[in-house]
């Protein structure tokens, strides 16, 4: 088995969820974690860290490059909650950083009426 994946394909999920993340539902209060955060890592993890297997594979994923939060939690495999409480607690050890979203200008994100339309017609002939 390969020791980056926590799922076997007969048997399901080896370590559930909420084992990963000791119960717990949402990263510290002190993290903001919205799904197109991006993350990025910091300088190599000391040698001790106490940093567990499911958190040390998900840092291997953001070490291959800053990336969203979304996009790490399909890389990973795993529910998009329990990537946000890991990630908190990488952030809590100093080993990630997590930047809010790239917001746009209002004036920079105005839908173009046409291409709205031209959606809704493709929509709906699917």
């Amino acid at each position: 088995m390969d020791e980056e994946y926590w799922y076997e394909e007969d048997t399901g999920a080896m370590v559930r969820p909420y084992t990963v993340t000791r119960g717990r539902t949402r990263p510290s209060a002190r993290h903001s974690i919205d799904l197109m955060s991006r993350v990025t890592a910091l300088e190599p993890a000391p040698v001790g860290l106490g940093v567990d297997h499911a958190g040390a594979a998900l840092l291997g994923h953001v070490r291959r490059g800053p990336r969203p939060v979304v996009e790490l939690a399909a890389d990973a495999d795993l529910p998009l909650t329990v990537v946000r409480v890991l990630l908190g607690d990488l952030a809590e050890q100093g080993l990630i950083r997590i930047d809010a979203p790239r917001r746009l200008p209002a004036h920079e994100g105005a839908a173009d009426p046409e291409l709205l339309r031209e959606i809704v017609r493709r929509l709906r002939e699917l």
